[in-house]
């Protein structure tokens, strides 16, 4: 008989849940162990937090020198400049220079940062600065200064890694869910489809809407969870790469794509770059799909969506 086991986990400094749909207990807990370590395997090689890390070591070398990396990490880096290429900048892994340092947002922020303070660190993000030589395998920040992070793509990455590992394994269907970037694939254990909820931006808990998937991830990117209120006016703790500044006016949006890798890469420049950009955008791209919510409320969808 069917049924579902799942287990929550911290990973990536997020709250991991894998599930999966078996007849056999031990088996899945087993196939459950095996992503959990797939992903702490990925979580290793992008950290920033580490100094063994490849992701620190081309960091260190900006300015000075190519280093030579795996293929993983150099193929996910070239994955993630196309990205940059299609989002025109909005969506930049060497967002790393005007990092946290000026953004820490905690209920005590009361000002913007220095606008002159922020220009100088927004020079170095620049994802054009991020040297690829297939030949050489090499990765090389142009500018001293210049820092790479994954942290707008890394988990989907290790969504997509661990459910393609779960399927090799032989499960059938499952969610990796990667506090709340989610990936699905095969059917319910009672045989009905996956259904994820859209989150109501005012209210976490409670789904406006729900949705029936298969074979979909589902990336959401909101500020709701993390923002501040600076002379009423409410910032969400996503940047804008060029402007170095934090979003306002969107609150949320989730992204519905095949490649969880994706979804994740693109909820943040749809919520960055405007609406009607962003929509136009989405529009033009095959299998992508998304839902806007603006700040008053308003719910803008792509062309191919129809919400119940």
């Amino acid at each position: 008989m069917l049924r579902e086991f799942k287990r929550p986990q911290k990973l990536m400094g997020n709250a991991f849940e894998i599930t999966v749909v078996s007849d056999d207990e031990n088996s899945a807990y087993e196939h459950i162990d095996k992503a959990i370590d797939e992903i702490r395997r990925i979580e290793k090689l992008l950290t920033t937090f580490s100094e063994e890390s490849q992701t620190n070591l081309i960091n260190r070398n900006a300015g000075i020198e190519p280093i030579k990396v795996d293929w993983e990490i150099f193929d996910l880096i070239e994955r993630s400049l196309r990205i940059s290429r299609i989002t025109d900048g909005y969506f930049d892994i060497s967002y790393g220079g005007i990092d946290k340092s000026f953004w820490n947002f905690d209920k005590e922020m009361k000002e913007l940062p220095n606008p002159e303070v922020i220009k100088d660190h927004l020079k170095l993000v620049n994802y054009q600065n991020i040297i690829l030589d297939r030949e050489k395998q090499t990765v090389f920040l142009k500018e001293k200064g210049m820092r790479i992070g994954f942290g707008g793509i890394g988990k989907g990455y290790a969504a997509e890694m661990a459910k393609q590992m779960l399927q090799n394994r032989g499960v059938t269907a499952g969610i990796v869910n990667a506090s709340g970037d989610l990936t699905t694939w095969g059917n319910q254990a009672d045989g009905k489809p996956w259904t994820v909820g859209i989150a109501d931006p005012d209210n976490a808990k409670q789904p406006f809407s729900y949705m029936n998937i298969t074979n979909m991830a589902v990336a959401t990117s909101g500020n709701y969870e993390k923002f501040v209120v600076i002379n009423g006016k409410k910032y969400s703790h996503t940047i804008n790469p060029k402007t170095g500044l934090p979003v306002s006016g969107v609150k949320s949006v989730t992204i519905f794509c095949p490649n969880a890798e994706i979804a994740d890469a693109m909820a943040t420049p749809v919520s960055i770059m405007g609406i009607d950009m962003a929509l136009n955008m989405i529009n033009q791209i095959n299998h992508l799909e998304c839902i806007i919510i603006d700040d008053q409320d308003k719910i803008y969808s792509s062309q191919n969506i129809n919400l119940k």
